[in-house]
């Protein structure tokens, strides 16, 4: 294990990181509000702490193993939730509502603590943004850029960080291509959804916010009533558009983009598979609503369906209203199916489309074993193969994230919270999802602060998918 590759890498994330203070900054100066020193202080301080960590350090071709990769991507999502905290606190939160709102807009979950934000400064629900911006992609999948004109190999990285990868799909032959290609395609479509967000009506400050957190499927917002305070079908049209978009695979756009190939959207098994879920409970939630008078009108409520499942499925976590006070089973119906979430390789949680798809699959097949018990069979999905260790490891991915959860569950239930909100809560947060059921259906500002720290560790398993993290607290690990 190479400590002096990590504090050198380290140092080059932080100091690109703190980039990040200067639009906030900027906007003090534009609006008159006070606070710059704040962020130009944090800017100063993480810049210089960077920079001074990279230069003690610097070495060409630095060795970095996969063991370093582990230590590095766990060290860059911990590290970036404490200094992001920074501006949190001095705007009058305490340690661990600072700490909570930080982890929650790097790991693109959404769940707040902050209410009355249509009266709080432009320059903090900026910073709030572009916190979950540069969450969604990941910082290191843009270091992994600029990584070889230092001298330095990032290949480790890129594997564990691409969100939800499930292999070593390079989308070129260098590795540093493949990140500047996610980088363009992840900057194409916030441009793009910032434009016609402009063009709905928003104000621009509104329309660069909430296109930052839609590309990023953070669902952070600058009003307390989230997409619902714009109360505009076509806003609502153009969120679920780019929700959609960014819980699709990057190397799917990246086909249909840069490799000439637009109709992949439409033969890609697992993203046929997860919009084939998202239009089931599309159907349900359009029934249940529909024949329990919920909504005035069969428009309103298809529109009020379509704008919630969509949401709530991508963990994107936008709401236009309270969908926990939906009837019947339809707020559980949701939530559930954010455990499944997004598509792999794209910004979105959850468990991911490809691994439920190869679970039902395998499923399938071992009932078929069952009546056939000779019969030799593999499992597919569309015209691809699926070997044998891949879903291995699928279901003991699964079973680590049951077990997790149930422990994540007994923990919150220690705190006091009722059964309703903390299973929502522990699920909203490992899912990096957001807005839950009871308690915390509209904020977390009730959670207590042991229980706030529990969910932070529940959004960074989520976000680094389980395993990046607890294999540091494995003996085998520490021996390599």
């Amino acid at each position: 294990m190479n400590f002096r590759s990590i504090f050198n890498l380290l140092g080059i994330l932080l100091a690109i990181f703190s980039i990040s203070f200067l639009p906030p900054l900027a906007m003090t100066i534009i609006y008159q509000e006070s606070g710059g020193m704040v962020f130009l202080y944090s800017f100063l301080f993480l810049f210089l702490l960077g920079c001074l960590m990279w230069l003690s350090s610097r070495k060409e071709n630095l060795p970095l193993n996969i063991s370093d990769g582990f230590i590095i991507t766990t060290m860059f999502w911990v590290v970036l939730a404490i200094v992001g905290s920074i501006p949190f606190y001095f705007f009058g939160l305490d340690l661990t509502a600072a700490l909570f709102e930080s982890v929650s807009g790097i790991t693109t979950t959404g769940a707040t603590i902050m209410v009355g934000l249509d009266d709080m400064p432009k320059s903090l629900l900026l910073y709030r943004q572009l916190l979950q911006w540069i969450g969604g992609m990941g910082l290191i999948v843009l270091a992994v850029a600029v990584m070889p004109a230092l001298g330095i190999g990032g290949g480790q990285l890129y594997k564990m960080e691409l969100p939800g990868s499930h292999g070593n799909h390079k989308l070129t032959p260098r590795i540093a291509d493949s990140a500047q290609a996610l980088w363009k395609i992840y900057v194409g479509l916030t441009l793009v959804c910032a434009l016609l967000y402009g063009l709905s009506g928003m104000t621009a400050f509104d329309a660069i916010a909430h296109s930052l957190s839609t590309v990023a499927g953070g669902g952070f917002s600058t009003h307390d009533g989230s997409i619902g305070f714009f109360n505009s079908r076509f806003v609502e049209s153009i969120c679920i558009i780019f929700m959609l978009l960014s819980a699709a695979s990057f190397t799917v756009h990246y086909a249909a983009i840069f490799g000439g190939k637009p109709l992949k959207y439409f033969y890609d098994s697992e993203f046929k598979f997860f919009l084939s879920v998202v239009a089931l409970v599309i159907t349900v939630s359009f029934i249940v609503l529909f024949f329990s008078d919920s909504y005035k009108g069969f428009y309103s409520t298809a529109s009020t369906a379509i704008f919630h499942t969509v949401s709530i499925i991508t963990t994107s976590g936008f709401t236009t209203e309270d969908f926990s006070l939906w009837p019947g089973f339809l707020p559980y119906l949701l939530l559930v199916g954010a455990f499944m979430g997004a598509c792999s390789q794209s910004v979105g949680g959850g468990i991911k489309a490809w691994r439920v798809l190869i679970m039902i699959n395998q499923a399938y097949k071992e009932i078929i074993k069952t009546i056939h018990p000779n019969a030799i069979l593999t499992s597919k999905i569309g015209a691809k193969v699926i070997d044998s260790k891949i879903a291995e490891k699928v279901w003991g991915f699964f079973s680590i994230y049951v077990f997790i959860f149930m422990f994540l569950l007994m923990a919150m239930l220690g705190t006091g919270m009722d059964f309703e909100s903390a299973f929502s809560a522990v699920g909203a947060c490992l899912n990096n999802l957001g807005p839950g059921l009871g308690e915390v259906s509209n904020n977390y500002s009730a959670v207590t602060g042991i229980g706030k720290l529990i969910l932070c560790f529940a959004m960074i398993l989520g976000r680094l998918e389980i395993f990046t993290l607890l294999v540091l607290f494995t003996p085998a690990f520490w021996r390599r």
